[in-house]
């Protein structure tokens, strides 16, 4: 493991055969596929034929046992990520976890915990759009307070669209017991990730979900959240699956400022010259009908500038691979640490309770009482175990 981390690929569906082809096509310099495993016997033929060399288990176990692993990336069905991990650990191999963390927090936490008995190994998560530099760049200006003390935030993400077909190609896709929700855990995990790591984790949450809205699943495929982030600063974050065209539009209002990201492609930074309160106070209505009708300079009151990356398919994921094992090589800073992976499941979960009780739920909520919902519809389905 000198100059290359041998990486075990838990999952040959989508997701991992597309880290194994980022992997063999050199896109991750610092990795090597070590060995791929899937339950399904019959991709033990297509790793034969794509990936000559590389050892196929059916049994993600053996795979951990073999000696063929440095570290692994689990992708697989949403419930399994924290067992997966916690077995993995367990025996001195490195996580990736893919997103979500896990379905509940009960269960992250579990998983988090343990990790941090084994302070000698990495543990991260697949939040590939923090390797974005648009919103690298986005949580540069937040933080550095150019923007000033966060107002409002609003987040219209519904470029989700995901047809009936979709739902229909397994049993366990948009089902509590096996997937364990619809867009909030499996299309916008990213989103909130990104929400509360560039705008900070909000204290509560009021929301309005729509289950089996616009498609025939149980869970799901509408969500409007309202949140409070303390101090009068709110929050709105919108999503869905059933608008074909799709919106996403992310804004963030501060006292000294503002940031629009069109298309999570571009960014328009408006910087005040002072507070907007000191602004309001010192313009007399003759100033304010002169800024509305164009009378006057704007750079006397703010300034704006529009950001663009150019931003390669496949380069955020294989950054976070290619940063996972550089931690692993030589303490490398993690881009997504896998103890912020509680974080999106915990306003996942939130926003569920929250549309569930018909009240505003704390951050801090009873897991207790949100695990017990979620066994509720997972017991209506009849098709899978409830959870502990």
């Amino acid at each position: 493991m000198a100059n290359k981390v041998r990486l075990g690929i838990i999952g040959l569906g989508a997701q991992g055969s597309m880290y194994a082809k980022f992997i063999a096509d050199g896109m991750v310099p610092n990795m090597e596929i070590g060995a791929i495993c899937d339950h399904h016997s019959g991709k033990g033929e297509v790793v034969g034929s794509t990936y000559p060399g590389v050892p196929f288990y059916a049994d993600y176990i053996a795979m951990l046992e073999s000696g063929d692993v440095d570290a692994v990336v689990t992708c697989v069905p949403h419930y399994l990520h924290p067992e997966m991990g916690i077995n993995t650990l367990q025996r001195g191999i490195h996580a990736l976890v893919e997103k979500p963390a896990g379905v509940y927090t009960r269960q992250v936490k579990e998983l988090s915990a343990f990790a941090e008995t084994k302070p000698n190994l990495t543990y991260a998560i697949m939040f590939n759009q923090r390797n974005n530099p648009l919103y690298q760049k986005i949580k540069e200006i937040v933080d550095g307070g150019e923007i000033g003390q966060l107002r409002h935030t609003n987040w219209i993400i519904t470029t989700w669209w995901r047809p009936q077909g979709y739902y229909n190609q397994s049993e366990w896709r948009a089902t509590w017991g096996g997937e364990g929700g619809g867009v909030l855990v499996n299309q916008a995990p990213h989103q909130l990730d990104l929400w509360q790591w560039i705008c900070g984790v909000p204290k509560s949450v009021y929301s309005k979900v729509a289950y089996g809205f616009r498609r025939d699943i149980a869970v799901e495929d509408e969500v409007t959240a309202v949140v409070d982030y303390g101090d009068g600063a709110t929050g709105v974050f919108i999503t869905a699956v059933h608008d074909l065209a799709g919106t996403d539009r992310f804004e963030i209002l501060g006292d000294r400022g503002k940031i629009v990201v069109d298309r999570s492609k571009t960014a328009t930074v408006t910087r005040l010259v002072t507070d907007e309160v000191e602004l309001s106070k010192n313009m007399g209505m003759e100033d304010v009908m002169k800024l509305f009708t164009g009378q006057v300079n704007t750079a006397d009151f703010y300034s704006e500038e529009v950001i663009e990356f150019d931003d390669v398919w496949g380069a955020q994921h294989a950054g976070v691979l290619e940063n996972f094992a550089a931690n692993i090589l030589d303490g490398t800073p993690l881009i997504a640490p896998g103890s912020d992976g509680i974080n999106g499941v915990r306003l996942a979960n939130a926003i569920h309770l929250s549309s569930w009780t018909g009240r505003e739920v704390a951050l801090d909520f009873d897991e207790e009482e949100y695990l017990a919902e979620l066994n509720k519809r997972i017991r209506e389905e009849g098709k899978f175990p409830e959870r502990t």
